[in-house]
């Protein structure tokens, strides 16, 4: 956990930037414990490049507080035009793991920048992971054989019914007894005839008796 190196009576800071740092380290703290312990957060003072870091939260990158500015942090300070917010940009740790970063510059009333919270993200248990769950979805598309492993259930029966009513430009309950024939043949091969009390549901969305069911069924 970083802490701030302002003071009550810090003649570095503004009665403004002092609230400022006050409520940036707040965001700093939360953001570093929600995304702990994968992503890196610092808050920079742009006002005292030399000593830039005022927080460091998950520290990834082996920085301290008191440490000095960026490039990034060095450029905001020369030009209050630079880009405010830059995200998911690539960028890496001393010790060469990969990382994803994002900065936002933070300005102050007069429109230059005051300060800036970074998020460095390790990139890599997650390219780790990607790796393996890519490995773990993947299927041989040489394989012919086809399954399907969607249950079948009273609402399926029904939306079955539905569909081939509506292939005759029909409703179900309209349906003559070829076509009663036709589609309890249907069923039977999609295998809806084995879901339980299944003669009892196509009776009712039919709207005929289940004796009817099993003559067409035949």
């Amino acid at each position: 956990m970083g802490r701030s190196k302002f003071t009550a009576s810090s003649s570095k800071a503004t009665a403004e930037q002092k609230l400022l740092f006050d409520q940036l380290r707040q965001i700093a703290q939360g953001l570093g414990e929600t995304f702990a312990p994968f992503c890196e957060v610092v808050l920079h003072d742009l006002t005292d490049p030399k000593q830039a870091i005022v927080a460091i939260h998950n520290n990834l990158s082996g920085r301290k507080v008191g440490q000095g500015a960026t490039e990034l942090g060095l450029a905001r300070i020369a030009d209050p035009d630079y880009a405010q917010v830059i995200s998911n940009y690539a960028n890496s740790f001393a010790d060469g793991r990969q990382a994803k970063s994002t900065s936002i510059g933070i300005k102050g009333a007069d429109g230059s920048y005051v300060a800036a919270l970074c998020l460095n993200v390790d990139l890599t248990l997650f390219q780790g992971l990607q790796s393996a769950i890519g490995q773990f979805v993947s299927v041989d598309a040489n394989n012919s054989l086809r399954e399907q492993l969607i249950p079948v259930g009273a609402d399926a029966i029904r939306a079955h019914i539905d569909q081939f009513a509506a292939r005759r430009a029909t409703t179900p309950r309209a349906l003559n007894t070829e076509d009663r024939r036709a589609l309890l043949h249907e069923l039977r091969d999609a295998g809806c005839m084995q879901v339980r009390r299944s003669s009892d549901i196509i009776a009712a969305h039919l709207g005929v008796s289940r004796a009817t069911v099993y003559a067409d069924a035949r």
